[in-house]
């Protein structure tokens, strides 16, 4: 990860992201189509996106070495955060506001993307967490 600049990183993540979310906006909005009520259509897309776009950003976007298991759980605890807030403004803005889903979702899936970019740089895949659970580095500290 130390090799890979934080434009690298994010121009990756915006790949990645961006193949994801199209396929995943796509599902959605066939998904409504079809008949599937708004929120649950996003939570199952959200859910499918979780593991596809961990796989690939840890591999390629932030080449992540560390431990895999506490990561994905960090991966996890971030899009769960991120669902809660996405839900939540489907809520306030479809719901109590009357906004069309189809604007709000897709204007939704660019903040929360930001703001989950943030995350995995510096919390999922951040070296310095990792570094604190490696007992070897907590060892050589002492």
């Amino acid at each position: 990860m130390k090799g890979r600049s934080v434009r690298a990183q994010l121009s990756r993540y915006a790949i990645v992201g961006l193949l994801s979310n199209v396929l995943l906006y796509g599902a959605y909005v066939l998904l409504t189509h079809l008949g599937v009520e708004p929120k649950l259509a996003m939570t199952v897309t959200f859910a499918l996106g979780v593991t596809q776009t961990f796989m690939m950003n840890k591999g390629w976007t932030f080449s992540f070495q560390g431990s895999a298991p506490l990561a994905y759980a960090r991966y996890w605890a971030a899009y769960a955060i991120a669902y809660a807030l996405n839900f939540g403004m489907l809520v306030l803005f479809v719901d109590v506001l009357r906004y069309p889903h189809q604007l709000v979702q897709g204007l939704l899936v660019l903040v929360i993307a930001v703001l989950l970019f943030i995350a995995q740089k510096f919390w999922v895949f951040g070296a310095p967490a990792f570094e604190a659970s490696d007992p070897a580095s907590l060892a050589s500290r002492q």
